[in-house]
């Protein structure tokens, strides 16, 4: 798949757009004014993967405790604002390393100057954030009421405007709707329309399962016809869950590897396993490692190893035994209680010799 070329713009140590590799976001459900649970959970979900962690800054109390986050975060940091261009200086001051702010509601035009001077100098990247729940009333009214794609992009556009009067291009741009059709409609109107990174994103998409599918739809479309540089999964549940679903959707487009893939067949009438609670455990224990190695879990010996012949390690069940196999070719045959520790030891022996 082709990739749209965006401008690149640097993000603490990482790099969003350009050739950069697309970045997995998510967002704290902790306030930074609470700073030692901030500090806490921002290492907590750098360890799970999240590689750009957001804060919402309400007040000044959360603007200022965002120094002890930066300081103490293995990752770069957004503040979220809205309205206050007060709250934006003094996360500016307190080290964050990017803005999500849109430069049009945050008053009159001395604002944006004050923030944009104090982010230039420091070369900090500001996102536009467009939501469809959100737009101004008379784009609504331009469009027959309802959001459209053509009112969202007109909003993104009216922000983008403002930066670029003040020679300010250091940006990055979502278009953000609940509404999967309307959210790709939106952002692929745009991306032939600036030369900015795109943030993707399905917001409000719901609980974990739902929300996953919502979102691996959306982005996933976007992402395969070329779209998008950074990327969060928004969910109501723990931020864990948008880190694994926004690896899981990179991983299935084979845009990137995030440690082990586990494929596994759906259980049918010649299973004669508990196929369901094997492919648990092999998950559980493929956690510590990082190799990018794809391993198969097969309901059966008869299909199994030929189904899964892409599969770097695998293991079918049978009845009271089993098989572990390699890109189709059979390995040995255990006993199904050691299925799972015999597939374990060939993998592990294949890092190894590899290492």
């Amino acid at each position: 798949m082709k990739r749209r070329h965006s401008l690149p713009v640097t993000v603490g140590n990482l790099t969003i757009g350009g050739d950069a590799p697309i970045s997995v976001q998510t967002m704290s459900t902790i306030t930074p004014a609470d700073e030692e649970r901030a500090v806490a959970d921002v290492r907590r979900l750098a360890s799970y993967g999240a590689e750009i962690v957001r804060f919402a800054v309400p007040d000044m109390a959360a603007a200022k405790g965002l120094k002890a986050v930066t300081a103490a975060s293995p990752v770069p940091i957004v503040a979220d604002i809205h309205f206050d261009y007060r709250l934006a200086l003094e996360a500016v001051d307190s080290g964050v390393h990017a803005l999500r702010i849109n430069p049009g509601n945050i008053g009159a035009d001395e604002n944006v100057v004050k923030v944009v001077e104090k982010v230039r100098s420091r070369q900090i990247p500001i996102r536009i954030g467009i939501n469809a729940g959100s737009l101004p009333e008379d784009l609504l009214e331009a469009n027959g009421g309802h959001p459209t794609a053509e009112a969202m992009v007109e909003g993104a556009l009216r922000h983008i405007r403002i930066l670029e009067r003040l020679d300010y291009r250091n940006m990055v741009i979502s278009l953000k709707a609940s509404d999967v059709p309307l959210m790709i409609e939106a952002y692929t109107a745009l991306a032939e329309k600036v030369p900015y990174a795109l943030h993707l994103g399905v917001t409000e998409a719901g609980l974990v399962r739902e929300g996953s599918i919502k979102s691996a739809i959306g982005i996933g479309h976007l992402l395969y016809n070329g779209i998008g540089d950074t990327i969060r999964v928004s969910l109501t549940g723990d931020p864990v869950e948008e880190i694994a679903a926004g690896q899981t959707i990179l991983t299935a487009l084979g845009l990137r590897t995030f440690g082990p893939t586990l494929i596994s067949c759906p259980t049918c009438g010649r299973t004669q396993v508990d196929l369901i609670g094997l492919a648990q455990e092999v998950q559980e224990a493929l956690s510590g490692i990082t190799a990018p190695i794809k391993v198969a879990v097969m309901g059966c010996v008869v299909n199994g190893p030929g189904e899964a012949r892409e599969a770097d390690f695998g293991i079918a069940g049978g009845k009271g035994m089993g098989i572990v196999f390699s890109h189709g070719k059979v390995l040995k045959s255990v006993p199904e209680n050691q299925l799972v520790p015999a597939l374990l030891e060939e993998i592990h022996k294949s890092i190894t010799k590899e290492s």
